[in-house]
C-alpha cells in the first residue's frame, strides 16, 4: 500500500471549503470535475457507513464504483470524511479529508490518500507513483474556496 498526505492553509472560512467535500454534486464537481454522478444508496444518520454510487469519467470511459464512508466528524472548529472505494477491481483507495479552523477566515486542509493494488503486477506502478495528484488536488481546493470566498465578500 502506498500512502500521500499534504497540508495546506486555505484563505476561507472551515463551513465553507467543507462545503466543497461534503456538499451537493454541484459542490463537489468544482473541485472533482470528473465526478458526474453521485447519488446515495444508503445514508445513516452518523455518516459512517453511508454509501453513494458515484460516476467518474476518464477521458471517453466512465467508470461507476460505490463511494463508502468511513469515517466523519462535524465539530465547528474541526471537521472530517473519509472514504473508501475499489476502483476498476484493481485498486482499493481511501481519501481522508481533514479540516481544521485556524481563526474565522483561515483553514488548514489536510487530504491523505491511500492506494491498495490489488493485483501484484499493479504493485509495481505504484513504486513510481508521486504526490503529484495530491498535491494538485489540494491546491485545487484551495483556489475554489479562496475564489468563492471572495465572491461571497464581495456581495456582503
Amino acid at each position: 500500500m502506498k500512502s500521500w498526505s499534504k497540508e495546506i492553509e486555505i484563505d476561507a472560512p472551515i463551513d465553507q471549503v467543507w462545503g466543497l467535500l461534503d456538499g451537493s454534486l454541484e459542490e463537489m464537481q468544482k473541485i472533482m470535475p470528473q465526478v458526474v454522478d453521485h447519488k446515495p444508496v444508503k445514508v445513516t444518520d452518523e455518516g459512517v457507513g453511508s454509501i453513494y454510487r458515484q460516476k467518474y469519467k476518464e477521458g471517453k470511459r466512465i467508470e461507476e464504483y460505490d463511494v463508502e464512508t468511513l469515517e466523519y466528524e462535524n465539530a465547528p472548529d474541526r471537521k472530517k470524511l473519509k472514504v473508501g472505494f475499489t476502483l476498476a477491481k484493481m485498486f482499493e483507495i481511501t481519501a481522508l479529508y481533514e479540516l481544521s479552523q485556524i481563526t474565522e477566515q483561515k483553514t488548514l486542509f489536510t487530504y491523505t490518500c491511500t492506494n491498495q493494488p490489488l493485483k501484484s503486477f499493479l504493485k509495481l506502478f505504484l513504486l513510481f507513483a508521486s504526490d503529484k495528484i495530491v498535491v494538485q488536488f489540494c491546491e485545487r481546493v484551495k483556489n475554489v474556496a479562496e475564489e468563492e470566498n471572495k465572491k461571497a465578500n464581495l456581495l456582503v
